[in-house]
């Protein structure tokens, strides 16, 4: 008889990733001690949800239920996502009802909040975790329901309340195994072989995430001549500014996204350019790089990434642009810093010193793997 375990989490590959990268663990750990499980994962019906679980095949099944969102602002569409919550929270009661797993882990977004409500009144123990700095709504909710709250800072800790914080772990942030055995070599392969490239300039990686960020893809565009003349840039535009992009030339080398290469594209990459999303910048933290981060900010963010990349900052591993700060002129600035390799040898080295000692996504599976198998 096999053990059941629940993942709940989506709306963004930060949601997911992360999660992913915590079923391959737990496997991993299961396989060693001979113990058969079945992962299913619980996320948003429509969207991007299921076709990153089933490509990952991290779990034996994905589980689609209706998503709303909470917004902090008057929206209409909060009156009409009242049902879409109540709709997923009806689905995933039966769902697990009929499933009965060990535990339900949920890595956030909207479409976890449900989930962990059934599980809490189905008796079912919920773990949490939050990769961010500061917790967003959906962590906060789910916090009501979690036996175990898992937290990426230590100083994520002051934001939840003192009976709260008893039950915090701080595990680090989750990520996939193959960001710890990525090949510099295989990265340079897949973006050079056979192209027109001057190995003498270094790499620079721009990242905007799966669907782009337009304010960092304009900033490359409208300055493609200077960039190209110091580097070999490599930009993953995102889908929506495929078409905004020039076509690819010598020293300019755009992709739409870049999927299961991209652990050896960033071990490859000299600089990393980059919104300041927990998931990617602790993947470039595993692989030791120096970061550029242009975070998010502004009425449509809680500031997650201005604290996310504030962090970074302190420790040295990444350089900053906010608001106001963000012209060409300041990003040139950090760039020609960085020309000088043992600038970026002292951030390389900072970055990598933030992700030493233990994989977090191996802890957080042996967290998850200790709280059903004692009672085996």
């Amino acid at each position: 008889m096999s053990i059941k375990i629940a993942f709940a989490g989506g709306g963004t590959g930060g949601h997911i990733y992360p999660g992913l990268a915590i079923a391959d663990e737990l496997k991993t750990i299961a396989s060693e001690k001979n113990v058969d499980i079945e992962l299913f994962w619980f996320g948003n019906s429509s969207g991007m949800d299921r076709n990153i679980v089933e490509k990952s095949g991290s779990v034996n099944k994905f589980i689609g239920i209706p998503s709303g969102k909470l917004r902090r602002y008057f929206s209409l569409k909060n009156f009409f996502d009242i049902f879409k919550i109540f709709a997923g929270f009806v689905a995933s009661f039966f769902k697990l009802l009929f499933i009965r797993p060990v535990v339900l882990f949920s890595k956030g977004g909207f479409v976890s909040v449900p989930p962990c409500i059934a599980a809490k009144l189905l008796g079912i123990p919920v773990f949490t975790h939050e990769c961010d700095f500061t917790p967003g709504l959906a962590t906060r909710i789910n916090s009501k329901f979690a036996s175990k709250i898992l937290l990426s800072y230590e100083e994520t800790k002051k934001f939840f309340s003192a009976e709260k914080q008893n039950k915090t772990i701080v595990t680090g942030n989750p990520i996939r195994p193959v960001f710890y055995s990525a090949n510099a070599k295989a990265g340079l392969e897949f973006l050079f072989e056979g192209k027109d490239f001057d190995s003498s300039k270094p790499i620079l990686l721009v990242l905007g995430g799966s669907l782009g960020a337009h304010q960092i893809n304009q900033l490359i565009v409208e300055n493609l001549d200077w960039l190209t003349s110091k580097f070999n840039v490599v930009h993953q535009c995102g889908a929506k500014d495929k078409d905004f992009v020039p076509a690819a030339k010598k020293g300019y080398y755009p992709y739409p996204f870049i999927y299961s290469q991209m652990p050896d594209v960033i071990a490859a990459s000299d600089i990393v350019l980059s919104r300041a999303g927990a998931n990617s910048i602790w993947e470039c933290s595993v692989l030791g790089k120096p970061l550029v981060l242009i975070p998010l900010c502004g009425s449509g963010t809680r500031g997650d990434q201005v604290d996310n990349a504030a962090f970074f900052e302190k420790q040295n591993a990444a350089k900053v642009l906010l608001g106001d700060d963000v012209t060409f002129d300041n990003l040139k600035k950090l760039l020609e810093f960085l020309l000088d390799s043992s600038e970026r040898d002292v951030m390389a080295m900072a970055s990598k010193k933030m992700s030493e000692g233990n994989r977090p996504a191996k802890v957080i599976a042996e967290i998850i793997f200790n709280s059903f198998n004692q009672s085996l």
